[in-house]
């Protein structure tokens, strides 16, 4: 017979005795192994040749993460600051603590960064963290929540590859570790165990600190959605009582948490919310990145239903479809829903505290302003009243819909564990629920990323040759300047910092810093002269017109920045367009006088003052 349900998780599942332990040991080694064959199918596109591929809808994030790899590991053994870097930026520098600065991840993998470089990092993590998602989710269900594996192993993967994990999978290193969600809900349920309560408040304490290190953004959206459910929950009538009996000892141990998290946090929430280069709100406009109501029933891109031609434009782009469920599993979610609330008593609390929490996020997603099927409309929505509270100014109102996706996980989870333990009398009953999961489930079975052909880092730094040109710490730039678009610069410094060559600095770079309007954030520093000039030549295949003013104004911010020399490669990435190199190079000259040929680069030197 099963346990009795837990004050806070609702039922466990039956002791290991009462079940053949050869067929859960089983059962256990093939989610792990489905897990890893899907992570490896999705990413399969680099794994044809991390250095030679790079993902197509997103390069410029990847490039961010393999330098924040490569920075991360040449810090720990350099005994520099892993949250500040004037690496980047010069002179002003760049606050990684208020950036997705990954700094357990760099840590962790720094051996592997240096023996295989960046770009097989990054695909070695970015693998593990979809499979590591599916196995954790899998261990919590199958442990905690439900009795069937079958169940435990339906809502994990769904969970793991839902399309918003997916979509997020194009590059985003902290929103696909999903497997701390899982972990940081089994060490939170801990809490409520009087015999170990400060062992227990320190440990999740531990594990609050290393989320906020890999992926802070989630992390805070994890503590909003359990600051809906738990409440929700613990004024349900049948868990007031026992929600009441378990508090003193939860919030005693939750203050061990906070104390623990707070020491070690410190440091970078000091740098987060007072240090240097820091910046309220983010660079995005948060209309633009709200969840279009209508994505909820549309289906992801990278889909057998998006492959079909099913797949939908609603998301500004396709690294934020953190909805697009489709309307059959939003039918078969409502359904469950239901059927679990009328058939399993046990659960009908923790069912209804889900239900809520699931439309209370959804709702968010949809932002300020409501958008349907693309047309932006006045109607206000409740998020409106959030926008300028503070770190929730800094979140991206359409990802609050990935809270959405557990949510429908558990639900399904738990319809299969009730649906097993007691099975519909009918034939067509257990049909027709068959038919539900298959008709919902498998139009989002994942396809591969878009991969496609990088730009080689050019040999004049691959063979150390910008040595020879660049003092110790000296700065260099590529042409165009380094950002978001043009990622050209972070990956050479990547490759250098990797290699052991020794250290390089360059204006600009892919983060976010301050110099937006009104005090908020932006991509990359506040553009001068001859960043703007090389920008235009790049774009539009022309030499922009150029002037004894302008070429004064350029040679000055060359020297703002400390620069030695510009260089120019053969062929130049743009991530989100192609750039013209003839163009570059003639205004390049125009400004600064004939280059030298070196290696596989074209070289300025910039003359002094």
């Amino acid at each position: 017979m099963p346990s009795s349900p837990s004050p806070v998780t609702g039922p466990t599942p039956a002791p290991a005795a009462a079940r053949p332990r050869s067929r859960d040991r089983r059962a256990d080694l093939a989610v792990v192994l489905v897990a890893l064959a899907l992570a490896v199918w999705v990413t399969s596109g680099l794994w044809r040749g991390p250095d030679q591929r790079a993902i197509t809808v997103n390069s410029s994030d990847q490039a961010l993460f393999e330098w924040l790899l490569a920075f991360g590991g040449h810090a720990l053994t350099h005994g520099e600051n892993p949250l500040f870097t004037y690496l980047i930026n010069v002179p002003d520098g760049v606050n990684l603590a208020v950036n997705t600065s990954i700094t357990v991840y760099a840590a962790v993998f720094a051996p592997l960064t240096y023996l295989v470089g960046p770009p097989a990092t990054f695909l070695v993590i970015l693998t593990l963290n979809l499979a590591a998602t599916a196995v954790a989710w899998y261990l919590l269900l199958s442990r905690q929540f439900v009795h069937s594996r079958l169940a435990a192993a339906i809502g994990a993967l769904f969970v793991a590859y839902s399309p918003g994990m997916v979509s997020h999978a194009n590059a985003h290193l902290n929103w696909t570790a999903g497997w701390l969600v899982p972990l940081l809900l089994w060490r939170l349920f801990a809490l409520r165990r009087p015999a170990h309560w400060l062992r227990n408040g320190i440990v999740l304490g531990v594990t609050v600190a290393v989320a906020f290190s890999i992926a802070a953004e989630g992390l805070f959206f994890t503590a909003l959605a359990l600051g809906v459910f738990l409440p929700v929950w613990a004024l349900h009538p049948s868990r007031r009582a026992a929600a009441r009996a378990a508090l003193p000892t939860f919030l005693r141990a939750l203050g061990v948490t906070a104390l623990t998290a707070g020491v070690l946090l410190a440091y970078p929430l000091w740098l987060h919310f007072a240090g240097p280069q820091r910046f309220h709100g983010t660079g995005f406009d948060p209309i633009v990145h709200s969840e279009d109501v209508a994505a909820f029933g549309a289906y992801p891109r990278r889909s057998l239903a998006g492959e079909a031609g099913l797949g939908t434009a609603l998301a500004p782009n396709p690294t934020e479809e953190n909805s697009f469920f489709g309307v059959p599993l939003l039918l078969l979610a409502a359904v469950c829903l239901g059927y679990l609330w009328r058939r399993d008593r046990a659960r009908r609390a923790t069912v209804w505290a889900l239900g809520v929490t699931g439309v209370v996020f959804a709702v968010l997603s949809w932002g300020p302003r409501a958008k349907w099927n693309g047309e932006r409309t006045d109607r206000p929505l409740p998020f409106l009243l959030l926008d300028n509270l503070p770190v929730v100014n800094a979140a991206l109102p359409s990802r609050l819909a990935l809270v959405v996706a557990p949510v429908i996980g558990l639900l399904l989870a738990y319809t299969v564990d009730r649906l097993r333990a007691d099975p519909p009398r009918h034939r067509t009953a257990s049909a027709a629920w068959g038919l539900g999961f298959a008709a919902a489930l498998l139009p989002l079975l994942p396809t591969p990323l878009l991969t496609s052909v990088r730009e080689p880092v050019p040999a004049f730094v691959t063979a150390g040759t910008w040595r020879q040109y660049v003092s110790p710490g000296g700065v260099l730039t590529p042409l165009p300047l380094t950002l978001d678009v043009t990622p050209d610069g972070q990956r050479w410094q990547a490759y250098a910092l990797a290699h052991r060559q020794g250290e390089f600095r360059i204006p600009a770079g892919f983060f976010l810093g301050p110099g937006g309007p009104d005090g908020r954030g932006r991509i990359g520093p506040p553009p001068r002269t001859f960043d703007t000039l090389m920008d235009q030549a790049g774009r539009t295949g022309l030499v922009p017109i150029i002037t004894e003013g302008s070429i004064e104004e350029s040679l000055a911010d060359l020297r703002y920045w400390g620069v030695e020399v510009v260089v120019l490669a053969d062929r130049v990435h743009g991530a989100k367009y192609d750039l013209d190199e003839e163009a570059l190079r003639r205004t390049a000259t125009a400004l600064l006088g004939p280059p030298q040929r070196v290696d596989d680069v074209w070289l300025w030197k910039v003359p002094p003052p």
